[in-house]
């Protein structure tokens, strides 16, 4: 099947915008991410292929990266989403939603249309747009709820529907690696799917990240004050080294990562802040593995908004490996890229009216923790896990992030109820108010 003949030379602005509009308030499992068919193409949209409103566009297929309009996100909550395990699969590029409407002309019944399922916007919930989801990545079949037993497939260089084959690898979709900037209603940038790994591994894994060169900077280190918690773990075998494009100063978050160590060092090496040199007996007090903890996710990668990875350079903190800055980096897969989530442990205690997540990295097992009182651009680092420097402590809510399972998730802590969010920075995390358009949102893959 041919790629369809765009039918409108340009939109309507003002009618776009009225039929076409983010929910803001939405939970994403996925963000701006490729849909990839089971031979490696990727779902796009093209914003003139439909009506002067951009609805009736069909789905295309093309090679991955070839074309605008490839970023999708996967919507589990909001105003146009009722119901348990199922999904919103809307275009971040126009903000319409996957749509299936049997009464259409066969060949022609699997469109994008404005969410709700009225034409003008004013639509609420429509069982067209609603798939059957389970949180997964995939691969998996997309299955509209308006028909049992139908699933989209690829037919040629669009998506239609036919009836449900497991054995049709045509009926088979991922939810994948980030995709570009398209320039359109949405800018939050890419998340992945979330997969599990083994915990502070040495070995370097692969990752979907784009490979672009980016380079670190980091604001110069303080040496005082006693950030939020972190806990961290001794790790053994020697020490290796990671090659990613990077610099840094002070704080030695991006320091020219291929002098970091990729596994926790246990030797007394040289350290960025106070103390000058590392204490392995410190660290091994203040920075404790938690065994008994449960973990949504474990030794995962975490994508911030602006695309890059959050890294942690063992070295860059204090004598007990508290303090460490949080280095936004191209994502490579190295250890010193790995977390886990947790949301029941010895520093997390559930609380069902305010589920939330600890962040820890699995190379470290320090915790992503605020710190207001620190200097500007250095209130986020990782700190022992419980908030007290030498490992003594057991809660602390500017540790915690609300979390329900999701794998894309905004780094709010519970100690600022919402009004301070971890953000992109200069070359590192940072703080400030919570945006409210996707752009605070992080991603596990």
């Amino acid at each position: 099947t041919p790629l369809q003949l765009r039918t409108v030379d340009s939109l309507d602005e003002a009618a776009t915008a009225e039929a076409q509009q983010r929910d803001n308030g939405a939970t994403r499992a996925f963000s701006n991410v490729q849909i990839k068919t089971s031979d490696g193409r990727c779902l796009f949209v093209d914003k003139l292929s439909g009506d002067f409103r951009a609805n009736l566009t069909p789905i295309q297929v093309a090679a991955c990266g070839s074309t605008d309009g490839q970023g999708w996100d996967v919507i589990t909550a909001g105003k146009h989403i009722t119901g348990n395990n199922v999904m919103l699969i809307v275009s971040t590029l126009t903000q319409a939603c996957f749509n299936f409407d049997p009464r259409r002309q066969a060949g022609n019944q699997v469109l994008l249309f404005s969410c709700g399922g009225r034409a003008d916007g004013s639509g609420e919930v429509t069982n067209s747009q609603l798939f059957a989801f389970n949180g997964s990545a995939g691969p998996l079949a997309l299955k509209p709820q308006n028909q049992d037993g139908s699933c989209l497939v690829v037919k040629g260089n669009v998506i239609d529907i036919a009836t449900c084959n497991e054995g049709d690898a045509n009926q088979s979709f991922t939810f994948g690696g980030a995709a570009a900037s398209t320039g359109g209603n949405n800018t939050t940038n890419a998340v992945s799917s979330g997969s599990n790994g083994n915990n502070g591994s040495a070995a370097q894994s692969t990752s979907t990240c784009p490979r672009t060169t980016r380079t670190v900077t980091v604001a110069p280190a303080q040496s005082s004050g006693n950030a939020q918690a972190q806990s961290s773990t001794t790790a053994t075998a020697a020490q290796t080294t990671v090659s990613a494009s990077a610099t840094g100063n002070g704080g030695g978050a991006g320091a020219g990562t291929s002098g970091i160590p990729t596994v926790n060092p246990t030797d007394p090496v040289p350290v960025s802040r106070a103390g000058g040199t590392l204490q392995p007996t410190a660290v091994a007090e203040a920075q404790q593995r938690d065994a008994t903890a449960t973990r949504a996710f474990s030794s995962v990668s975490i994508r911030a908004p602006n695309g890059q990875c959050l890294f942690i350079d063992p070295t860059a903190g204090d004598f007990r490996e508290n303090l460490i800055p949080i280095s936004l980096v191209t994502c490579s897969g190295s250890p010193n890229e790995k977390w886990d989530v947790i949301t029941q442990g010895k520093h997390n205690k559930p609380n069902p009216s305010q589920p939330a997540a600890l962040v820890v990295s699995a190379l470290t097992q320090g915790c992503i923790s605020f710190d207001g009182r620190r200097q500007a651009g250095d209130t986020v680092t990782l700190f022992s896990c419980g908030g007290r420097a030498d490992g003594s402590g057991e809660t602390d809510t500017s540790q915690l992030f609300p979390f329900i399972g999701q794998t894309s998730f905004a780094f709010a802590p519970l100690s600022e109820n919402n009004k301070t969010c971890i953000l992109p920075g200069n070359g590192r995390l940072d703080s400030g108010p919570c945006p409210t358009d996707g752009s605070q949102l992080f991603s596990i893959f």
